[in-house]
């Protein structure tokens, strides 16, 4: 199992309509492309950078479930993300494997 984290930093000024668009829009549009067999959105509450702290993280049965979603569709996602929120936040990637 793979875990695919995005962490994203937003300004605080726009948490509320993050939220409704990344709940509304991204994480259903994702969601549908079919890698990934559930997902969850987490609040950092103690965070050392400036602004909200939130991680969206999604599972794939496999490191090759996630490299197809990787190669056909993550580049068009993130990019949606950062254009709907240009210059108010940031975002990284982590990629994990469950040891158990």
């Amino acid at each position: 199992m793979i875990l695919y984290n995005i962490t994203v930093i937003i300004d605080e000024g726009i948490e509320q309509e993050w939220l409704n668009w990344i709940n509304s829009v991204h994480i259903p549009e994702v969601m549908t492309k079919g890698q990934f067999v559930s997902h969850r959105l987490l609040k950092v509450l103690e965070s050392p950078n400036e602004g909200i702290t939130y991680c969206i993280q999604y599972i794939a049965e496999s490191k090759a479930m996630y490299d197809q979603y990787r190669l056909e569709f993550e580049n068009v996602l993130l990019n949606k993300l950062q254009t709907q929120f240009e210059n108010k936040l940031v975002s990284f990637k982590t990629i994990m494997e469950f040891t158990d």
